[in-house]
Parts: structure tokens; sequence; C-alpha cells
């Protein structure tokens, strides 16, 4: 039984990715079930900031307590659930295109949904859809560290956003090149969110364009070609906007892009909050203090282990469930209130340029002291010596 509760605390993102599909399919108000969800995360993290459990561990024998195929099975049948989360949000966008009058019905036997919908119910269920879209690309992240069959459905599952370049940039770039400026999913002190979202979408794909420049070029291929994984990788995104552009023309394309548009945003939010500020030399090996811990219970659980990034980034093959706290810096906050308050950058920088104070105190070689000061100073990070330990909310 304790084998069991430990695996399904795992499937809270799963289940709310689901009733966010329902609600799509339902239509009239729950079609902004997703955003009221997001704010329920908002509180529950909020509420539950001071517990930090360990994560899943192993019992007395050595063994994880961790249930391997049925974690990867959640994680594979994410993919199709996608799909489909896309397909209901198209037809909603039919309908409206088509002006379907509004009417009663029951799907697949038991779901009552409403036929038809208005232009402010397309909207919602457009940022519902993106919200946990973007949710789920947590799926895509753990099966990026993997091989073969299970790195292709990651490929595919990060072209249902448009961004199928992150397995190969997240997996050569971001783990090689770690908190320095080489590493475009590290964001520098002193950016915002919203700046950040853009620099490190663009960066990571021109990092794979490059990598498919040199290797192709090695290998005596034409850069156009169905050889250059990155041109792939940008294929894997047509059929949605095959799908789309079908629905609702413009409009399809207008929904599209809100939902590509919000789901890599809540991407490169977890890259913003993993990393955010922190330094390292060029050429030194990456260490633990090179990453943000975020142990919050929620987070731990909603976002399968994912803030355990000091283990990560240290055993990137390493299954989320067998993670654990290892000695990095912890940031205290859960992402869903992190991020609440990263939205807002002026209160953001105040709270982390003391936490980095702390980490360039505590934390940092000499080098890299040296390199945050001139940093600091361009940021206006610059702190008395005597500034208080980690600020917590």
């Amino acid at each position: 039984m304790k084998k069991l509760m430990i695996n399904i605390r795992y499937w809270m993102a799963p289940a709310l990715i689901l009733v966010t599909l329902f609600t799509v399919l339902m239509g009239g108000p729950f079609v902004w079930v997703g955003v009221a969800l997001l704010g329920v995360g908002i509180l529950i993290d909020t509420l539950t900031m001071p517990f930090h459990p360990p994560g899943a561990g192993f019992d007395e024998n050595g063994d994880t307590y961790g249930i391997p195929a049925l974690q990867n099975a959640v994680m594979y049948v994410m993919l199709p659930i996608f799909v489909l989360l896309q397909v209901a949000l198209a037809w909603r966008v039919m309908q409206y295109v088509d002006g379907t009058p509004m009417s009663e019905a029951v799907l697949f036997g038991f779901l009552p949904v409403q036929i038809g919908v208005t232009g402010a119910e397309l909207v919602g269920a457009a940022i519902s859809t993106g919200i946990f879209a973007g949710i789920g690309i947590i799926y895509g992240h753990e099966l990026a560290h993997t091989k073969g069959f299970s790195f292709v459905i990651s490929r595919l599952m990060m072209g249902l956003s448009g961004s199928s370049h992150f397995s190969y940039a997240h997996v050569y770039n971001h783990h090689l090149e770690l908190a320095h400026e080489d590493d475009p999913a590290t964001s520098p002190r002193g950016r915002s969110l919203y700046r950040h979202f853009w620099l490190s979408h663009m960066g990571q794909s021109k990092f794979l364009y490059r990598m498919e420049q040199t290797r192709l070029a090695k290998l005596g291929k034409s850069f156009i070609s169905l050889e250059n994984r990155w041109i792939r990788g940008y294929f894997m995104t047509l059929p949605t906007l095959i799908l789309f552009t079908w629905a609702g023309g413009i409009v399809g394309i207008a929904a599209m892009f809100l939902v590509l548009t919000i789901s890599n945003f809540e991407l490169e939010a977890l890259n913003y909050m993993e990393h955010y500020g922190l330094i390292r030399e060029k050429g030194q090996p990456i260490d633990y203090r090179h990453s943000w811990d975020n142990s919050n219970l929620f987070t731990s659980w909603f976002f399968i282990e994912i803030g355990r990034q000091g283990d990560h980034h240290d055993r990137g093959e390493t299954h989320f469930w067998e993670l654990d706290e290892v000695g990095s810096p912890n940031a205290r906050w859960g992402y869903f209130t992190e991020f609440s308050v990263a939205l807002i950058p002026p209160l953001y920088h105040m709270m982390m340029k003391k936490k980095l104070a702390t980490w360039d105190r505590d934390f940092a070689t000499e080098g890299e002291r040296e390199i945050a000061a001139r940093i600091n100073a361009q940021a206006g990070y610059d702190l008395p010596e005597n500034h208080d330990s980690y600020a917590r909310i």
C-alpha cells in the first residue's frame, strides 16, 4: 500500500490534464476550469511551502519505491492525451467559425456537453489548453533523457508545442553549459521572465540549427534535407498547424498560437526558475550549487520531482522518482508560487537578489564571485555584505 500511495502522488498533473480535456469538451463556463486550476495550484503551493518531503526513496532492501512500468506508462499515455486536447480545442474552433447554434448533448454516453461556443468561451478553452499542455511538457523533458523509442516520444510531445528542438538542446547544450552564458536556458541576473521566454526559446532552437549545420557538413550531406533533425523537429509541428488551419483558418491559427505561446512560456519559466542568476566559470565542472533545488511538497509531487535539479544535473538519466536533495541551494518556494512572483519582475528581482547574495557568499568559488560582482553591478544587484540569509516569501 505504501508503494502504491507513493506512486499515486505523481498522478496529480495527469489527472488535471484529463480534467481539462473533459471540461473543454463540456463547453460553456467549464472551459475556464483549466485557468481556475492554475489559481488553485498557486494557492495550494503557497500553503504547503513549509513542507519539504524527501523523494520516493528506497525500501530496506535498497529497491526503489517507484514503479517504473507504471510511471513510464503514464508518460507515454500523455502523448495521445495531448493530441486529444488539441483535437478538442480544434472542435470548439470549428463550432465558433461555423456559428453552430447552442444546444445540449451527451458525449460517450455520460458526458453532458454544450454544443456551440461563444468567443469568450473559445478564449477560455484555448488558455486552459495552453496551461495544461505547458504543464505536460514535464513529461517531454523526462523522456528527453532517454534513448530510442522514448526519445522519439519526447520529440513528438515537444513538437505539439513547436519545441521539438528542446529534446536535443536540453541534453547537449543545457546539461553541458549550465549556469554559463553559453546556455540560453540559464537566465542571467536582471533579466525578466518575459525577455527570457523569447531569448531562451530561440537560443535553444539556434543551438540545434548550428549543431545540425556542423554534423551534416561532416557527413557531406545537405543542410536542406530530412536528415536535418532541426528541420524534422518543425515538421513534427505541422499536424498541429494543419489541424487548426483546417478547423478555423485565421481563428484556428490564432487559437493555436495562443496555446503554443502559453505552453512554451511555461517551459521557459521552469528553465528560468531552476537556474536564475547562478554562475559557473567556463570549463569548470558543473556542481550541485549551479541549480536551485525546489523540494516544496506540492511542486515535488505535481512536477514529478523536477525541482530536485542538483541531483538531476548530476545524474541526468536517473528516473525522477529516484532523485533527492543533494545539498543544492534551495529556493524554498514552490514553482507555482515562484511563477506568480516572477510575473512581476521588480518583485521577483527584489527577492532573488537577496538569495543570490547568499549564494555568492556561501556557495560561489572565488572566480564565480568575480563574475558575480560584475554582473551584479550591471543588474543593480549590489547588496551590503551583512545581508540576511535566504529570503523567504
